[in-house]
């Protein structure tokens, strides 16, 4: 590949890039302390905090003896399967976890925020697999190659353009992801009011008006509660399974050493895996891989409708999305059918399933040993009545539908800036 004269090709290390290996322990959680970073913790470029273990600040102090992590460190995995980096924020104290590394530029050939981008670049990859080693479990870097990757660096000020190009988009989609976390938090917050805490239901048995609902409304809702199965209930409720309110379905994978079968072209079949619900928000829109329509139909994958509710239920449990299109699944992850005259709704279930606590399926020390496709369709929730249900339909129906749009937006500029990014950085668009 040709560069412009002033373009040169370094080593990480001649580039002035050090490498710092993390601790090979993992020191015990606490319930509010200091973020430990996992390889699940980095999603698309970015740190996420969400389900982030956290540790002791006396353990905090250990695992940084070699290193405390400081804005535009790039946090790299060196498990090659995963393919996941980082860079770290400005501001945000945390301690680094196992099969992580990080890179840190001097400045002085290579800037920092050049070096978020250039970890995600064709060329990086390229040198992956010159090093890579082959592992029975995982494919893997060696800390002592990775500062003899060789890659292109232009002039400073070039880097900055590149870099400040990419930010841009980056911080665009980044926006646009916060503005739909208010958005789902606001729903979240009244699914909670209405049918976790039942907060209308009690203002009533204490004699007060429900806040935040006309009079109408407000008689819609029980004023006393009743034991069930799930406890203390809004009077007339009914306690029901995930498969009596809906057709649970799961996804299978054809074999995978019959490799004519998965696909990456998006003509294909969407197929979406536990690393894809990760990387998703309240819609699946995007997947890694596809299936073939000939596998689809060769191995019976369910095909899951448009606005369907997928959950996962092996090894990670309960990532939840929306299906935004129609699609398949691996055989980790659950569908939830609803038919037409379903009482309850998508977003209802979708709501539901994101604040459920998925350790009371268990009896056992380790969740992942107990969830099965039985215990998936044995899942609780209540259902409220009809009138109840429309009302709430009609509030989160606009909140979900704006959600959508902002998602969809996100993806657009993400696959805009994925696809400048390889040519910026290979200098083929200046």
């Amino acid at each position: 590949m040709s560069f412009d004269s002033q373009w040169s090709r370094l080593t990480l290390e001649a580039a002035g890039v050090s490498l710092i290996d993390c601790d090979h322990r993992t020191p015990a959680a606490v319930a509010d302390g200091v973020p430990y970073i996992a390889i699940p913790q980095l999603r698309d470029g970015h740190i996420s905090l969400e389900g982030v273990r956290r540790i002791s600040d006396a353990d905090y102090t250990d695992w940084t003896k070699k290193l405390s992590p400081q804005a535009n460190d790039v946090i790299v995995v060196r498990r090659c399967n995963s393919g996941e980096s980082a860079h770290v924020p400005a501001g945000l104290k945390c301690a680094i976890g196992q099969n992580l590394v990080v890179l840190r530029a001097d400045g002085k050939k290579l800037m920092p925020q050049y070096l978020r981008w250039l970890v995600r670049g064709t060329e990086w990859w390229e040198e992956v697999g010159k090093y890579i080693n082959v592992g029975a479990v995982f494919d893997s870097l060696r800390c002592r190659d990775i500062p003899l990757f060789e890659l292109p660096v232009p002039p400073l000020a070039e880097q900055g353009q590149i870099a400040s190009v990419l930010s841009a988009l980056d911080d665009r989609i980044t926006l646009l992801r916060e503005t739909n976390a208010t958005l789902e938090g606001i729903a979240q917050a009244l699914f909670k009011s209405w049918f976790v805490d039942f907060d209308p239901v009690r203002a009533k048995m204490e004699g007060r008006a429900p806040e935040g609902m006309d009079e109408a409304t407000a008689a819609l809702f029980p004023d006393g509660l009743e034991d069930s199965e799930l406890g203390l209930v809004p009077k007339g409720w009914k306690n029901r399974t995930m498969s009596d309110v809906s057709t649970v379905g799961i996804g299978k994978t054809p074999p995978r050493k019959e490799q004519h079968w998965f696909s990456e072209d998006p003509r294909d079949v969407r197929w979406v895996s536990i690393r894809d619900m990760g990387a998703v928000g309240v819609y699946a829109n995007q997947t890694s891989e596809f299936l073939t329509k000939d596998a689809v139909e060769r191995f019976n994958v369910r095909r899951v409708p448009d606005n369907t509710v997928l959950m996962s239920f092996k090894m990670t449990i309960g990532r939840v999305a929306i299906a935004d299109g129609e699609m398949t699944t691996n055989e980790a992850i659950a569908h939830f059918k609803l038919m037409p005259e379903a009482p309850l709704s998508p977003e209802f279930i979708y709501l539901h399933l994101k604040q459920f606590d998925y350790s009371t399926l268990s009896s056992t020390s380790s969740i992942a040993d107990a969830v099965n496709s039985k215990t998936v369709r044995e899942i609780p929730i209540l259902v409220p009545s009809s009138e109840i249900m429309a009302i709430f339909q009609t509030q989160v129906g606009v909140l979900f539908e704006k959600l959508k749009n902002t998602e969809q937006q996100a993806q657009t500029l993400a696959t805009l800036r994925d696809t400048l990014l390889p040519r910026l950085i290979s200098g083929q668009l200046r």
